[in-house]
Order: C-alpha cells, then sequence, then structure tokens
C-alpha cells in the first residue's frame, strides 16, 4: 500500500511538470523570459513543497506525551510570498509610462499556484486553471481584436523620430495624424550635438496594422532622418 501511494506522489510531480510545461511553452513561442525550463522548475518544486508539506503533518504527528500540531499547507502557502522574488525579475519599465512583463509575472504566479494544486491532490482544478490560462493569454485577447470594443481594437506604439529642422515637427505631427497614428504624449527634446530635434511620441494604433507599414510610411516623410518604434 505504501507503494502505490509513492507511485501517487511520483504521478503528482509529472503532472504538475506537464502543466507547467504546457504554461512555459506558451511564454517560450513569444520570446518571453519564462521559459520551458523556468516554468517546469517552478511548476515541479512548488508540487514538491507543497507534498512534503502535507506528509511532513502526518509523519510527525508527536506522542502521548507531546502531541505536535502542524498546519498541513503552512510550507506551501510560503511559495505564494517567495515566487514573487522571480515575478519582480521579469518586469520591465521602459519610460515613465510604459511597463512590460506583467502577464509573464502573473505567469510565473499562476506556475506556482498549478504545482500547488497539483501538490495538494487537487488534479481536475489544476488542468482546469491551466485551460482558463491560456485561453485567457491566447485566446481572448485574439478575439477582443477582432470583436472586442473599438478601444480594443488599437494597441500603443512608442514612436522616436529625429528630425533636422525645428520646423519639421509640426509637419511630421500634422501627417502623422493623417495617417491615422493618434499621439496621446509628446516629449520634443533638441540633439545639439546632431543639430537636430527629437520627438517621442506615445500613439495608438490599429491592432491590424503591422510595424512594419508604420515603419515604411514615417520614414518616406521628406522631413525624416530617424525613426524608431518599441512596441
Amino acid at each position: 500500500m505504501e507503494y502505490l501511494f509513492d507511485l501517487e506522489l511520483l504521478a503528482r510531480l509529472g503532472m504538475s511538470a506537464a502543466l507547467g510545461l504546457i504554461i512555459g511553452l506558451e511564454r517560450e513561442l513569444k520570446k518571453k523570459p519564462l521559459g520551458l525550463k523556468t516554468s517546469l522548475v517552478i511548476s515541479i518544486i512548488s508540487c514538491l513543497l507543497t507534498i512534503v508539506s502535507i506528509e511532513s503533518a502526518y509523519i510527525f504527528p508527536g506522542n502521548d506525551e507531546i502531541r505536535i500540531q502542524m498546519d498541513p499547507l503552512r510550507l506551501a502557502a510560503q511559495i505564494v510570498s517567495g515566487i514573487g522574488f522571480l515575478g519582480a525579475g521579469v518586469i520591465l519599465r521602459r519610460g515613465n509610462d510604459h511597463i512590460s512583463g506583467l502577464t509573464t509575472a502573473a505567469l510565473i504566479w499562476g506556475a506556482a499556484g498549478i504545482g500547488i494544486a497539483v501538490g495538494a491532490g487537487f488534479y481536475l482544478e489544476a488542468v482546469a486553471g491551466v485551460i482558463l490560462l491560456i485561453i485567457s493569454v491566447e485566446l481572448i485577447p485574439f478575439m477582443l481584436t477582432r470583436i472586442g470594443p473599438k478601444n480594443l481594437l488599437k494597441r500603443e506604439l512608442l514612436i522616436k523620430i529625429t528630425v533636422k529642422k525645428r520646423e519639421s515637427v509640426e509637419t511630421v505631427m500634422h501627417k502623422l495624424q493623417e495617417e491615422k497614428i493618434l499621439i496621446t504624449h509628446t516629449r520634443i527634446k533638441d540633439l545639439k550635438e546632431a543639430s537636430a530635434h527629437l520627438l517621442e511620441l506615445k500613439t495608438r494604433v490599429s491592432a491590424k496594422r503591422s510595424i512594419t507599414n508604420i515603419y515604411y510610411t514615417i520614414s518616406l516623410l521628406d522631413d525624416v532622418q530617424e525613426i524608431e518604434i518599441i512596441s
């Protein structure tokens, strides 16, 4: 009986690895910081610590004179707070109001949660959790860009444009508006060394419009010297 029980624990670790693999594969295909190896480690070790936490509560119950009471999920509860260090490491800040990596950080937390669920024996809930995670980060955003509200059909781009003449600043901004590139924030900086002017524009464009199309459109403007587009 003990041997079968051990096989069940190994099956939990295997199932946790398989579900963690799905999460890691989704991030790997998008070239995000959370890859296959990271996701597998998080999911497997979270499951292992959960198993250790639960089993130790019953393996060391004390004796007739001294009764030791332990919370079966006390060790597992620390995983949630400890995993925050990994999540913080993948969040990047670009500029004053552009932050990336939040979805990856959330999926790191999610991989730990899947490992805990499997380790505690909630197999169906863990599988359902992974399915809902993949649907949430893949299918739903895709559907919203096709049939969602108008505001969700646009995406934000940070466009940096270098122009030679001061008079070209207003001309370029006007032409961008004509090309249906909505400018939401503007920063203008003089480049004294190059005797040029830098436009940093936070814009909103149609999600269906490719970055290469936007690049070609801007590069054809007579007053533009250099372009950098950050999505």
